[in-house]
């Protein structure tokens, strides 16, 4: 037993060598190095040390064993010496075999390549174009492979030189990507040289620029990557243009061919030409002249920010500096477009939209806090301060960024924080790309690839990897990420404050003047007011004063992010003045960055909620609060009101009370809309706000009738009468928007042993009261009672007796009444009085035997009167959305000659919501489901439209406004992102023009 327990110690003594050094398969390893070629090295301490100080010791000492296996003897004999020999060589092949299976494979297939690690030596120079394009040539002309293969055979040795020197720690980040993007210059080059030799007749016919674009173009290029070009050609001398344009495109294509297709050496990379005039659909090439006219007359924002980093890379140097000096004039003026903004805002929205939620943790390129925010934000500074300072137009990330520090764009601190956080994302993206050389920017999942990626960014890593790898390299990706999601307060808003507020020093040094064009740029219409508000909140020693130093940066930015950022940026100033002083206001700004942002988006979404909200402004603790902008119900809110009512010590003072609460109450409602608290589903929203309205204007009438009748008995002794109030049109049909009239009608009956006159008089006051008092100005909002849809209209009675009801609608009912009444519901006042309303009602709006036809005619001519006469002059009635066609009217009139004509028949029908009875006709088989889609599909739209109106305005309107950043604010509301709005419109149409096909031949009986 002793023996045996000897003999496995003696076996296991290497593997445990092996396992100290950091191999994972300490077996397999063993088999290796007795292996073919590395026979007598298991035990080289130097060689196992080597091995052991890889990213993955078990894939370098993979690829070392098939190198050698590859290897021809005398080959074999070298390297040996040399691994053991020479610590340069060994520390570069190593290096590269622990990180890239991929390049790996290569050296298996081509071994004799390992000898680049010492000929193309790189201790102490760094290879340019000349260099790269040298070293391309010589490899495409010697050998018997084909002219692809040998290209490709000869970028692979290249790139297995680069790759050795970054994984060495022999150059920086910046310069590995300047040396890939000299690489892929060279590699066009080559293979534009090659596609001249297969087509001498093009290549005499053109002259051909190839332009580098994004990270080629800006000397920053991946292992893995696009490369993205433009191409540009002029004709030779005695050549037509055309001619000259088809033998460029020729050369162009064969170019885009010789290093995209896969060969038996796989392939290059794709070029990609997408980013020239017009995109995928243009044609490939064009002259100087067709690019410059582009530009000139078509060209969208994007397309510039995209051409700041173009540069010549291959083909005819002279034609390639002609077109960047041409164009350049055009870059420097971007941020003077009247869309910059609009511009802009799509770039950013198009980024975001294209990350796959699976993928949105792992993204180190599109998603938060990944490299594209701080390659959008350097450009952005770029394109509006470049205009006036030629330093800072470098196509270079990195360049840039110590441009923007160094003028005083951006805070010295920021700029080395993001220079830091750049250079490690690029690093971790360049080790994943590497392991296999596939273009990706996603963090691998699997714990053995993270613990390879944390070894071989040991050096850039803060923690020490040695103990756990896997969550060191977690915990510095997600330090940096959280740094760079803060950039647009570095990059953007901050120096901001810095022009105008009393600062620490080493804080940016922009200028008032400067400041005055990011806010422009950022879309702000007035800068120098936004500078004015920015420096009365921001400025002196107060905490006050700190705290807002702290916030501005974010509110600005999301105030940049709305329609209307200036009114934004005003309502908080005005806001912060009248709550600065309140503790509680800032702290919950400060300590809840979801109230924070939610106050700026409510700010800024138009003037309806800022307006009730600067009334009292306390209610910014809604904001703070999980279910503050849950809608309240009706019994609640009367509750409420009817509590403030009693308190009150007169009738004004009390109804003042029930208005306060119903401010309140619109501001939760308008803010919870705003920040799409009130459904995902535009229907479900739409349907929320107006019962929570209703439910509202229905409790604020009883607290209103009850402090009415209050004062009335104060002064006169009880009231001699009992009360209803009932509801009518959009009130009724709990379908309220935020300027819609209370559409009542008031019924009383008298008291046992009351004189009906005197009744009569006693309501007559109660609701004449009421009405003014509901409706007087005064600091909250008016809630107008209308009451014009009572028998006789304005020249009948205020108010009826129950019975005189019955009398007029037995003798005097005109059908366009009945249909009024098929909205009516009780609201407020006795509510057995109202019920008994309700039964009178019913055979008038429901009648037993449908509607006759002398009254469907009638209906008929009054809705056509009313589309030719109720028009507002100069309204298009295309977006006309109360009475225009496939309007609200078109849609309630329809579903409402359906509910006459049938509601005896299906109780469903007898509803007073439009969208419920619509519903109902169609279980009940009275409409086709494509047809009810259709109407119900216009209805919604046209009141979201005036719901929007409101919203941003303040005021109510029937039609789309004419101011465009209003009309931008609605189109906003609806969903629509920054230069949509022309959209919202063409839909809109396109919506109710389908509608009104379905009203005539349902209401007007035309199909």
């Amino acid at each position: 037993m002793v023996e045996e327990q000897r003999a496995g110690s003696r076996v296991s003594r290497p593997e445990n060598r092996l396992v100290r050094r950091g191999f994972g398969d300490p077996a397999r390893a063993v088999r290796l190095l007795e292996g073919p070629g590395l026979q007598g090295l298991a035990d080289d301490p130097v060689l196992l040390d080597a091995l052991g100080a890889t990213a993955d010791p078990d894939l370098a000492l993979l690829g070392l064993a098939r190198l050698m296996e590859a290897a021809d003897e005398t080959d074999r004999h070298t390297l040996r010496d040399t691994l053991t020999t020479s610590k340069p060589l060994r520390d570069r092949l190593l290096g590269v075999l622990g990180v890239s299976t991929a390049l790996g494979d290569h050296l298996a297939r081509h071994p004799h390549d390992w000898h680049v690690l010492v000929t193309f030596e790189l201790r102490d120079m760094h290879p340019g174009p000349e260099d790269f394009r040298r070293a391309l040539r010589e490899g495409v002309r010697g050998g018997d492979r084909s002219p692809a293969d040998a290209l490709r055979v000869a970028y692979r040795r290249c790139l297995l030189a680069i790759a050795a020197r970054d994984l060495t720690g022999t150059t920086d980040l910046a310069r590995t990507a300047a040396e890939l993007a000299d690489l892929a210059g060279a590699t066009l080059q080559t293979a534009l040289d090659l596609a001249a030799e297969q087509d001498p007749e093009a290549a005499a016919a053109c002259r051909l620029a190839v332009i580098g674009m994004g990270k080629c173009g800006g000397r920053e290029l991946n292992y893995v990557s696009d490369v993205d070009v433009i191409f540009v050609a002029e004709p030779r001398e005695g050549v037509d243009e055309h001619e000259a344009v088809k033998a460029a495109t020729r050369l162009a294509a064969a170019l885009t061919r010789l290093c995209a297709d896969t060969t038996g050496e796989g392939t290059i990379w794709p070029v990609d030409a997408n980013l020239r005039p017009e995109g995928r659909n243009g044609p490939l090439v064009r002259t100087l002249a067709s690019h410059l006219a582009y530009y000139q007359r078509w060209a969208k924002t994007w397309e510039f920010q995209a051409l700041l980093k173009a540069r010549p890379v291959a083909g005819d140097a002279e034609l390639g500096a002609a077109y960047v000096e041409a164009l350049a004039p055009m870059v420097w003026q971007a941020a003077a477009r009247d869309n910059f903004v609009t511009d802009v805002q799509q770039m950013r929205r198009r980024v975001i939209d294209s990350i796959p939620a699976t993928e949105l943790d792992r993204q180190l390129k599109l998603g938060p806090g990944g490299l594209r925010d701080v390659e959008f934000s350097v450009q952005l500074l770029q394109l509006v301060h470049g205009r006036t300072d030629p330093a800072l137009r470098s196509g270079n990330t990195l360049e840039a960024l110590a441009a923007l520090s160094r003028g005083g764009y951006v805070g010295r601190a920021d700029a080395a924080s993001l220079d830091t956080a750049y250079r490690f994302l690029r690093s971790l993206e360049h080790r994943i790309q590497l392991h296999r050389l596939r273009r990706t920017h996603l963090m691998p999942t699997a714990a053995e690839d993270q613990r390879r990626l944390a070894r071989s960014l040991a050096t850039l890593i803060n923690d020490d990897t040695r103990a756990d790898p896997v969550a060191a390299l977690q915990r510095e990706w997600k330090r940096h990420a959280v740094e760079v999601r803060r950039l647009h307060e570095k990059l953007f808003y901050r120096p901001l404050l810095d022009a105008v507020a009393e600062l620490p020093p080493g804080a940016a040094g922009l200028t008032p003047d400067a400041a005055r064009a990011r806010l422009e740029a950022l879309g702000y219409t007035d800068p120098a007011a936004a500078l004015r508000h920015i420096s009365a909140l921001a400025s002196g020693v107060s905490r006050k004063a700190a705290i807002q130093r702290t916030l501005l940066p974010v509110l600005l930015g999301w105030f940049a992010d709305s329609a209307d950022p200036d009114a934004g940026l005003l309502n908080f100033r005005q806001v912060s003045d009248a709550l600065g002083r309140t503790p509680w206001y800032l702290r919950l700004l400060r300590d809840e960055s979801a109230a924070a942002e939610q106050l700026a988006r409510v700010l800024s979404a138009g003037r309806l909620a800022p307006d009730l909200l600067l009334r009292a402004p306390e209610a910014v603790a809604m904001l703070g609060d999980p279910q503050g902008l849950e809608p309240r119900g009706r019994a609640a809110l009367q509750s409420e009101i009817l509590a403030a009512v009693g308190r009150a010590g007169s009738t004004t003072a009390a109804v003042a009370a029930a208005r306060s609460v119903r401010r309140r109450e619109l501001f939760r409602t308008a803010a919870a809309d705003v920040l799409g608290r009130l459904g995902e589903d535009p229907a479900q929203a739409l349907d929320a706000a107006g019962e929570a309205l209703t439910a509202l204007n229905a409790a604020t009438l009883q607290g209103a009738l009850r402090a009415c009748v209050a004062g009335w008995e104060a002064e006169h002794g009880d009231l001699p009468t009992r009360l209803s109030v009932v509801a009518m049109g959009r009130f009724g049909g709990h379908e309220l928007g935020y300027g819609s009239d209370a559409d009542v009608l008031f019924v009383h009956e008298p008291l046992l042993g009351s004189l009906e006159e005197e009744a009569a008089k006693a309501a007559q006051a109660v609701c004449h009261e009421l009405r003014t008092q509901l409706g007087a100005p005064s600091t909250e909002p008016p809630l107008l009672v209308d009451a014009d849809l009572r028998p006789e209209g304005r020249s009948g009675p205020l108010v009826r007796t129950l019975a005189s009801y019955a009398a007029y609608y037995r003798r005097w009912s005109h059908a366009w009444e009945s249909q009024a009444l098929l909205r009516a519901e009780p609201v407020a006042g006795d509510a057995e009085l109202g019920a008994r309303f309700r039964q009178l009602i019913d055979p008038l709006r429901y009648p037993g035997e449908g509607v006759p036809e002398r009254d469907l005619v009638e209906i008929r001519r009054i809705k056509a009167r009313i589309e030719a006469e109720r028009l507002p002059r100069g309204a298009d009635p295309t977006t006309h959305t109360k009475i225009g066609r496939g309007g609200l009217a078109d849609v309630e009139w329809t579903v409402q000659l359906l509910q006459l004509r049938h509601g005896h028949e299906f109780p469903a029908l007898r509803t007073t919501r439009t969208r419920a009875a619509l519903a109902a006709a169609v279980e009940a088989g009275l409409v086709k489901r494509d047809d009810a889609e259709v109407l119900d599909a216009a209805w919604v739209l046209a009141s979201r439209v005036r719901a929007a109106v409101m919203l941003v305005r303040g005021r109510p309107g029937d039609s789309f406004p004419g101011e465009a950043r209003e009309l931008a604010g609605v189109a906003r509301y609806l969903g629509y992102g920054a230069g949509h709005s022309g959209e919202l419109l063409d839909d809109y149409r396109r919506t109710t023009r389908r509608a009104r096909a379905v009203v005539d031949r349902l209401f007007y009986g035309l199909g």
